[in-house]
């Protein structure tokens, strides 16, 4: 359990103001429904407005506009969801592994003191780490693999050879780094299949969720900048680019050679197609197909409302028949365009 911090302690590190008794310890977060003694809570949302007057937690976070609303301790700070994650940080440090290298481990390159790598973990030759990498057990790294200071790899993560990860970064379990890319050629009635040579380089400050997967590039690298947060069972195919602090939900799938701008952000199961760039600022709703490029900022949605199925299956044809029905229109128009002009 979390041993637990002053308010005065956690706004001299994070920053904010407070207001009320400063010496109040919190030693863990909470929403303000479940918060209760030694816990602080927050308030992100106004449609949660009423449970600030009723939570039993012992200080609350909230934004300037609510300063006033609690008697409470509290902290106040005009981004009072984020403040929150700070403090989730601050509370629940991760666990630390213990430097050196398990004997059930295999490593074939020399490596700092300062990593931890657990059973089973296999590492092979030209491999570069910086200071304080942790494997968990079971992951394989590749010949010629480079990896960036305290960057932290869950159970069971594969990155494959030369592939480049950045500083601070967080692999979830099964996560796999510089597969082949979709590639074949045909030739008649078989595939060839094309030798996928170009790498994965990943920024800094990046996460990559669980069984994720991001291809390594077909003759080019596929690109991933600092702050990329991708979520679990995202598939990124060879060649893409993605830009600075882009964000992306579970289950998107982006082919190959696409180009997503900085701050992008996809919702879940959104499907981007290939060779096709998105703007920075673009963001995709969940459930989204994207076949086109997309320059200008802004929110796009291509997904048909939701309907009961016997009124799915009334309106579904309706749509088949929307070509014809725009030209029997611009047909009318001209000709009631004739009709005035002649009367």
């Amino acid at each position: 359990m979390p041993l637990g911090l002053r308010l005065d302690e956690i706004v001299a590190r994070l920053g904010g103001v407070l207001h009320g008794d400063g010496s109040v310890v919190v030693s863990q977060v909470a929403t303000l429904l479940s918060a209760g003694d030694g816990q602080i809570a927050f308030l992100a949302n106004p449609k949660y407005r009423a449970q600030l007057y009723e939570t039993r937690a012992s200080a609350v976070i909230v934004t300037p506009p609510f300063a006033d609303e609690t008697a409470r301790p509290r902290i106040v700070h005009p981004n009072s969801y984020a403040y929150y994650a700070r403090v989730v940080s601050l509370l629940n440090p991760p666990a630390l592994r213990p430097a050196g290298v398990h004997p059930g481990a295999v490593v074939r390159s020399p490596l700092p003191p300062s990593a931890s790598i657990g059973e089973n973990v296999v590492v092979g030759e030209r491999v570069r780490f910086g200071e304080n990498v942790t494997l968990y057990p079971g992951c394989v790294i590749g010949d010629g693999v480079s990896i960036g200071d305290d960057s932290l790899l869950y159970p069971n993560v594969v990155v494959y050879h030369d592939c480049v990860i950045g500083r601070r970064a967080v692999l979830h379990s099964g996560a796999v780094i510089g597969a082949d890319g979709f590639g074949f050629a045909k030739e008649g009635e078989r595939w060839v299949k094309i030798p996928q040579i170009g790498r994965v380089v990943i920024g800094d400050d990046v996460e990559v969720g669980a069984n994720t997967s991001i291809d390594r590039g077909a003759l080019d690298d596929t690109l991933i900048a600092d702050g990329v947060k991708l979520d679990n069972q995202i598939q990124v195919g060879h060649n893409c680019r993605i830009g600075e602090h882009a964000a992306l939900a579970g289950c998107v799938g982006i082919a190959g050679s696409a180009r997503i701008g900085r701050r992008c952000t996809i919702g879940g199961a959104g499907m981007i197609s290939g060779h096709i760039e998105l703007g920075d600022d673009v963001h995709i709703s969940a459930g989204t197909l994207v076949t086109k490029s997309l320059t200008r900022p802004g929110q796009y949605t291509s997904i048909f409302p939701l309907a009961a199925h016997s009124e799915w299956l009334h309106n579904a044809p309706q749509i088949r028949r929307l070509a014809k029905l725009a030209e029997r229109v611009a047909e009318l128009e001209k000709k009631l365009e004739i009709r005035e002009r002649t009367s």
